[in-house]
């Protein structure tokens, strides 16, 4: 029987080549920045690193269907969790192909679709820290927005990532599939 972690998910990585200025703020207001590499969610919890190379195959004929697409890191936002606690993230857009991303892997592992149980579903997000307090995330955000230069990537790949040991370990990718034909050769 398969069963879900936490200490598994899916994810789209953008290329290292563009992660200084994302790798520079999450330094300053990421506790998760030894934790994850730079990252956008898209199955969270997900199976178990033994099952990767068995879910390889499904996955890749899941999303054969799909093109390669280009997104651009554009603005920054927020969440709201509630007792003055907020997520910064930068909103990658378009979001509809990476929505359409997710529904294929939804379709493939139905039981790793947490991501869309939220009350406004699936919203694609790269994040790069917290904020306590509304006042402190204004002035976080309002300086983020006046820093931030928009950057551009194509997403080729799905990784499938994992760690050993919460809280200190390192997520690492264990494997990786294409988005349609993948990276041209």
């Amino acid at each position: 029987m398969s069963i879900k972690t936490q200490m598994s998910a899916a994810v789209v990585i953008p290329p290292q080549e563009i992660w200084r200025p994302i790798q520079a703020i999450r330094a300053r207001y990421d506790r998760h920045v030894t934790r994850w590499m730079p990252h956008i969610t898209m199955a969270l919890p997900f199976r178990a690193r033994e099952e990767f190379p068995a879910l390889v195959p499904p996955l890749t004929e899941g999303c054969a269907g799909l093109q390669p697409f280009t997104i651009e890191l554009a603005a920054v936002r927020f969440f709201d969790h509630g007792g003055e606690r907020y997520t910064l993230w930068l909103d990658p857009e378009p979001m509809k192909p990476l929505q359409e991303l997710q529904e294929a892997l939804a379709r493939v592992l139905p039981d790793c679709n947490d991501v869309r149980l939220y009350d406004f579903g699936f919203t694609p997000h790269l994040s790069v820290g917290q904020a306590n307090g509304r006042e402190n995330m204004e002035k976080l955000l309002k300086k983020l927005e006046a820093d931030w230069t928009p950057l551009r990537f194509t997403v080729w790949e799905v990784s499938l990532v994992w760690r050993d040991r919460p809280p200190e370990d390192t997520f690492r990718v264990g494997a990786t599939f294409p988005i349609g034909a993948g990276r041209p050769k």
